[in-house]
């Protein structure tokens, strides 16, 4: 009874991934009108899953909310920094994608760094960060950030005990300095179980549309799963600070996951809604002197659909 149990847990998992990868799709082409549309879910409800319908309502509503507050930043020339932390498919990426998915990208950007050059290796540590932090008006979303040398490299051996000490005695004065600077400053870290981590990266491999997801050092992420978990847990006692705290994402679901993210942040940033002006289209000018020159047919892409 148990095997039995035990696999039909898993395939109800294998099945809301599945479906997550293909709702996907609709996200961008997501409005009201679509949503109404939209057919009922069967009962999913258990293995805590969300109604689809549900999830997408409310994502549609607070990403109108993002845009608010993403308006709300312009206007009083904030600067906002949120790092997102985890382990390797833990849902970090997915969340990103749905803060930014209706922003403008000259407001709110994503960094992702590559491993250091090895001129940036010779640098202080968080100069490299620091030249992609936020002007007023901005809101930069670090998809794994400074924390790396207290999680990856510290793990592989990337970097000494006394450079992982020395980020310790560093990063909580950084941070401060950051927020003195009118930075406001918002640190995520998204939990998933080691159960949940394995099947996750089971699916990247056998997809071939995510298997470019997956690193050689993903995979030895995996095999030193205890690993991360010491460090993990020394870097968030460590660097949880009243200035810059730690909020902890429980991202074995990867809807209510993003829900509640999104959620949260925009309790962190007080918004309110700025008034616009009326927009009026103007009318196009029509110039009788002017004739437009045909293109040539060789500069067409080839219509092979």
């Amino acid at each position: 009874m148990d095997r039995k149990s035990n696999r039909d847990t898993l395939e109800d998992r294998v099945r809301r991934e599945l479906a997550d990868s293909i709702d996907e799709e609709l996200e961008l082409e997501l409005g009201d009108e679509l949503l109404s549309h939209l057919p009922d879910q069967p009962d999913l409800t258990r293995h805590d899953e969300i109604d689809r319908k549900f999830y997408f309502t409310e994502l549609l509503r607070l990403q109108r909310e993002l845009i608010k507050l993403q308006t709300w930043v312009i206007n009083h020339k904030l600067k906002v920094v949120v790092l997102f932390e985890g382990r390797d498919a833990a849902g970090k990426g997915g969340v990103i994608k749905r803060v930014t998915q209706r922003l403008n990208p000259r407001v709110c950007r994503t960094v992702a760094l590559s491993a250091p050059s090895e001129r940036e290796r010779t640098q202080w540590y968080f100069q490299r960060y620091v030249a992609h932090l936020p002007a007023a008006g901005e809101i930069v979303l670090f998809d794994r950030s400074w924390y790396n040398r207290a999680g990856v490299e510290r793990v592989m051996g990337f970097c000494s005990e006394a450079e992982i000490e020395e980020f310790f005695r560093t990063v909580p004065e950084f941070e401060r300095m950051l927020v003195r600077s009118g930075i406001i400053l918002v640190k995520y870290w998204f939990s998933i179980t080691d159960d949940e981590q394995n099947l996750r990266f089971l699916m990247r491999i056998h997809d071939p549309m995510k298997q470019w997801k997956l690193s050689p050092m993903d995979l030895e992420s995996r095999r030193r799963w205890e690993e991360y978990t010491k460090a993990k847990e020394e870097m968030l006692a460590r660097t949880h600070i009243p200035e810059a705290r730690w909020w902890v994402i429980e991202g074995n679901n990867k809807r209510r996951a993003r829900l509640n993210c999104i959620h949260h942040l925009l309790q962190q940033v007080p918004y309110q809604e700025v008034a616009h002006d009326a927009i009026v289209l103007p009318q196009r000018e029509h110039k009788p002197d002017y004739l437009r020159t045909p293109v040539a047919p060789e500069l067409y892409v080839p219509a092979v659909y």
